[in-house]
């Protein structure tokens, strides 16, 4: 009896986080491919009902959706991409001794602990036409004559948005690498310093690889936060101008926010699979290295 007790008590105590676990994320999961076999527009409740694979027929021929896709994909490479170099410069940056680091380390971490909506707002306001900074410092410095509209200008709207979420990545990056950073021993820069080795041989042969598992897991979880972000790219653009810096998943929350479920859970669907067609050979390859 006290054998079984005892082998029931670590599912007693799982069993709550795994009930929240099932009602926050595999219920609404469930729900967006049901929702995905169906004509679900609130705008007309009375033809809500099911239609096989119309959505996902409709949407291989939404060319809007194909453009959405090619832009998600240079929004993840450019800003995942931005994001990790200018982390790792300013980890090893931190990582250093000077007056003041615990000051700069915290400083540093403001951009990712300030909500998207307000970075959005910011940046918004940044490169704003009229009243924008960065404007003004271009004309102050003589490069431009007059305000460029950054954000009304299909081909300027795009490096704007990716701006915005570079600055808002680096901080996450450069927190996790100056961990690992931390956990390397000073022992491996000590025997390579007797044995010549310069700066950038000592940052390939051992600060690299000493931090590969680190930089495998904190890049996947980027591509997997970035591929999903709304809250800048909708509170600086909503998507447009003429939808020059909608994504993909800003695509699903503005067919959502016209009521048309059915369609945006098809979408999301699709988007749940190719980051999965991404993380899955990612995650094979990092558990291959481990294990070599």
């Amino acid at each position: 009896m006290h054998q079984r007790k005892a082998g029931i008590w670590p599912y007693l105590l799982v069993a709550p986080a795994l009930l929240v676990i099932i009602a926050v994320v595999l219920m609404p999961v469930l729900n967006a491919i049901l929702m995905s076999f169906q004509s679900y527009d609130l705008r007309r409740p009375s033809a809500i009902g099911y239609i096989g694979l119309d959505n996902y027929a409709a949407v291989i021929r939404d060319t809007l959706f194909w453009e959405s896709l090619w832009r998600t994909v240079l929004w993840v490479v450019f800003g995942v991409g931005f994001q990790f170099v200018f982390g790792f410069c300013l980890a090893l940056l931190l990582n250093k001794s000077f007056y003041g680091r615990g000051v700069v380390r915290s400083i540093s971490l403001i951009p990712w602990v300030t909500p998207g909506v307000l970075i959005g707002l910011m940046w918004r306001w940044i490169f704003d036409g009229n009243f924008g900074v960065f404007n003004d410092l271009l004309i102050k410095m003589n490069i431009i004559n007059q305000p460029i509209p950054f954000l009304a200008r299909q081909d300027t709207v795009f490096p704007a948005v990716v701006v915005a979420i570079i600055w808002q990545g680096i901080p996450f990056f450069a927190l996790m690498l100056l961990a690992g950073l931390q956990g390397v021993p000073n022992e491996l820069y000590e025997a390579a310093d007797i044995d010549g080795a310069n700066v950038f041989q000592k940052f390939f042969r051992i600060t690299v690889p000493s931090l590969k598992n680190t930089i495998y897991v904190t890049t996947l979880l980027r591509i997997i936060w970035v591929a999903n972000s709304v809250d800048v790219i909708f509170n600086m653009t909503g998507g447009g101008p003429a939808y020059a810096s909608q994504t993909l998943s800003v695509y699903v929350f503005n067919k959502a926010n016209a009521l048309n479920l059915g369609y945006s859970s098809t979408m999301s669907i699709l988007l749940t699979l190719l980051l999965l067609v991404v993380a899955v050979p990612y995650l094979k390859s990092m558990f291959k290295n481990q294990e070599s």
